[in-house]
């Protein structure tokens, strides 16, 4: 079932034998390492509510999207390194498999120190063009750049992740993440109550955490064995590898930074509700990144198995890996999803005590997180077409039924019945449309690709 080495990577044989029991092994480390990533800035947000002020709260909670706007093209860039070397270790090329990798490694770097660079300049201009309240404007923007100092990091723990993961092993990125996730609490704890440093003290533990991470994940890379060690001294971008990379990885990121646009501009309109409707729907929102993270898991389940299948020319392992993965993330996320919304009045409570806050949140929790699960549709299906090479196909019909749809339901249907509840709304619908137009299209492509896979073999 899987392979352990002398290192300690335990690799995950996706090509022989049975894939549900290999997808769990595969996805659950993901689920935990999603938690814990996103647990720095939940941790953030439970401290400045407990030890600093509901404007701190409401400061490092409105940075969420705008983080995820200005990092998510580099986040899909990553997917296609994935996708790249799953496709040579199916191939068993070698040779393309080094290049790969050192060409991972190089993009990681330059992307980090662009998006330090970037979060430091637009940080005081977008939140302001976020209307973001005025008694929490100048604390967001501290907290976004002092966040941004950690960008390199990031993305160096990004792109070594989605090296391992496309080996099969997801267990060593969530370990570096539980130690990581260590420090964030720990400094957030003394750098906020010892200190008193309220929203600076909760991004500095930010980036101290992210240091260490990336750290750890380098270690990793570089005592790899054989093909797979990424050697520091011999860094180098292949011009080939890096065109596939960005073929898969840029649709794939611009996905994502036209949802953070569309879910800004739902931002946007929330603040006009006030720093209470911030404050609450940002509590809320964190369980919904958490339900994601199940859904997540399994689409970067459904690329890797689905790449290395498809470089070995496993047509019918490809079509299992679909359903099995579609199954397991909406199975999941119903579950936490029902779980969280029953229960939540106690998972409210870990952000605030305040009854229109908690009104808010609750809001959300009911309108958007029940309903969450219906993404898998649209994810899973975008995965496997990834997976087979397609991934300029899924990315323009989620910009067309998920973040135009967004758009217009802002500025045409909100104005005629202005409310939180209306607002809210457009996720489920947007959910179902979009869920349906990728599913359709990868019914027809993947017909074509396995028809035409078969024939070269």
């Amino acid at each position: 079932m899987s392979q352990k080495e002398s290192n300690g990577a335990v690799r995950i044989d996706m090509l022989h034998g049975g894939i549900f029991r290999k997808m769990l092994l595969f996805a659950l480390p993901l689920i935990a390492s999603g938690i814990l990533q996103q647990s720095f800035n939940s941790v953030d947000i439970a401290v400045v509510w407990q030890f600093a002020s509901s404007q701190a709260l409401a400061a490092v909670g409105s940075n969420g999207l705008i983080i995820s706007l200005i990092i998510n093209l580099f986040i899909g860039i990553s997917v296609g390194a994935n996708v790249v070397i799953a496709h040579y270790i199916g191939q068993k090329d070698e040779k393309g498999i080094r290049n790969a990798i050192s060409t991972t490694a190089v993009i990681a770097v330059a992307s980090g120190i662009f998006l330090l660079a970037v979060g430091m300049l637009i940080a005081k201009p977008i939140l302001e063009a976020l209307d973001t309240p005025e008694d929490v404007i100048d604390l967001a923007v501290l907290y976004l750049r002092i966040f941004s100092i950690g960008m390199p990091f990031m993305m160096i723990y990004n792109f070594g992740s989605a090296i391992l993961r496309s080996t099969g092993d997801t267990k060593r990125p969530f370990y570096s993440l539980v130690i990581a996730g260590f420090v964030n609490v720990g400094l957030n704890l003394l750098l906020v109550i010892v200190f008193d440093m309220s929203v600076a003290g909760v991004a500095i533990a930010t980036v101290i955490s992210n240091l260490v991470n990336a750290a750890i994940i380098v270690y990793f890379l570089t005592h790899e064995q054989g093909i797979f060690r990424l050697n520091l001294r011999k860094l180098s971008v292949s011009r080939t590898e890096l065109r596939k990379i960005l073929k898969i990885g840029v649709p794939a990121g611009l996905q994502g930074m036209v949802f953070s646009i569309s879910n800004v501009f739902v931002l946007a309109t929330i603040n006009s509700f006030g720093s209470a409707a911030v404050a609450g729907s940002s509590s809320a929102l964190n369980y919904e990144y958490y339900c994601y993270f199940v859904i997540s898991a399994f689409a970067q389940a459904a690329v890797a198995f689905t790449s290395q299948n498809y470089g070995a020319g496993q047509i019918e392992r490809c079509k299992s890996i679909f359903r099995q993965s579609m199954l397991l993330s909406i199975a999941g996320c119903a579950f936490f999803n029902v779980l969280i919304v029953w229960q939540k009045d106690f998972f409210i409570g870990f952000f605030t005590s305040e009854p229109e806050i908690i009104r808010y949140a609750a809001l959300r929790m009911e309108y958007v997180l029940l309903f969450q699960f219906i993404a898998s549709s649209y994810e899973i299906s975008g995965a496997a077409l990834r997976g087979i090479g397609y991934s300029m196909t899924p990315t323009v019909l989620t910009i067309f039924g998920t973040c135009l749809l967004r758009l217009v339901w802002i500025f045409a249907v909100v104005p005629l019945s202005r409310s939180y509840e209306t607002l809210l709304s457009v996720y489920p619908i947007s959910w179902v449309i979009t869920g349906v137009a990728v599913c359709t299209a990868y019914a027809i492509i993947r017909r074509k690709a396995f028809a035409l896979q078969s024939a070269s073999r």
